[in-house]
């Protein structure tokens, strides 16, 4: 078995502006990988932004022509994949010979969807995974990902798969992707609260995984003025306050928690670790009792409209 050298990069998006956020992390990537780091990811909507705080004018049954402005903004800063920014952060991954797990927001078509993308030295955009279930307000801005893309990506060392924040406390994903043989546990998230430790420990230890999470900290220095979420805020109030940790197989802490701070963890990864983790659980394997418990998971696609004939190109490239 091998070792690899991963990284958590703790970084806040600029809302609205996505060509700086884009930047800003093409920066933290090459300080990671300048570190050693060779599977780097980055927090949950990092690309397109956590709005976090917004209202979007939304109250119950009414919608307001602001809060309609403010959701055109965000929609216009979201990503298309794959597009210019996937192209920028797939030319860095060969450049620098890294594997990049981030979180993004995806537009497609009129929707928006909360993302982790998978890009590498060989082949670029290698997969996407849509969030499956959107967080409280979340779902007014998000729509909801399917079993389609909930991919599980061989670097050829381990196999990473991904789960979105509040997606980790869903215990059918978690059995579907431990099934796929999840090595390396990607976790991109703005949840962060000491709670969150304690999900992230108990990912690894009933995944047998190593579990990498990046959260974002995020102030209102990187919010737009005319967008606070509480008026009168300091520029330094802080909004998302971290928490990033890298997490063994056997629930240690190697790294982290990161807070009150930007900053980049790293940790190597004894992949040998994997074996002796499962020695006394595997979750899919000798743990599963499939006699007594059968999970069935639809990984068809589901869009909106089916056509029986040549369909046309839809926003997805794709019927």
């Amino acid at each position: 078995m091998s070792r690899v050298t991963a990284a958590v990069v703790q970084v806040g998006s600029y809302l609205f502006d996505t060509p700086r956020t884009l930047a800003k992390a093409q920066q933290a990537i090459a300080e990671a990988v300048a570190g050693g780091a060779r599977i780097v990811v980055l927090p949950e909507a990092y690309l397109g932004g956590y709005p976090k705080g917004l209202t979007f004018g939304v109250t119950v049954g009414e919608r307001s022509r602001p809060g309609r402005d403010e959701f055109r903004r965000y929609f216009e800063s979201a990503i298309d994949v794959p597009g210019p920014e996937t192209d920028a952060l797939a030319a860095l991954a060969q450049d620098l010979g890294v594997h990049i797990v981030t979180g993004a927001v995806e537009r497609s078509g009129g929707t928006l969807y909360c993302v982790a993308l998978f890009l590498g030295p060989r082949g670029g955009l290698l997969a996407k995974h849509r969030k499956l279930m959107p967080t409280a307000a979340e779902r007014l801005i998000w729509g909801m990902g399917d079993g389609s893309t909930m991919p599980v990506v061989d670097t050829g060392a381990a196999r990473l798969g991904a789960g979105i924040c509040w997606e980790n406390y869903m215990p059918l994903f978690r059995a579907a992707m431990y099934a796929k043989g999840v090595d390396i546990w990607c976790a991109p998230s703005v949840d962060h609260r000491d709670a969150w430790q304690a999900t992230m420990r108990h990912v690894a230890l009933e995944g047998r995984c190593f579990v990498l999470c990046a959260n974002q900290f995020l102030t209102r220095a990187e919010l737009p003025p005319d967008v606070s979420p509480v008026q009168g805020e300091a520029p330094g109030t802080v909004l998302i306050n971290g928490g990033s940790v890298i997490v063994s197989p056997l629930g240690e802490v190697l790294a982290g928690p990161l807070r009150d701070a930007e900053g980049i963890l790293t940790a190597e990864l004894d992949l040998a670790e994997l074996p002796r983790a499962r020695f006394d659980f595997d979750a899919h394997g000798h743990y599963s009792r499939p006699d007594v418990f059968t999970l069935h998971v639809d990984a068809h696609p589901h869009p909106g409209t089916r056509w029986s004939g040549p369909p046309p190109e839809g926003p997805d490239g794709a019927p």
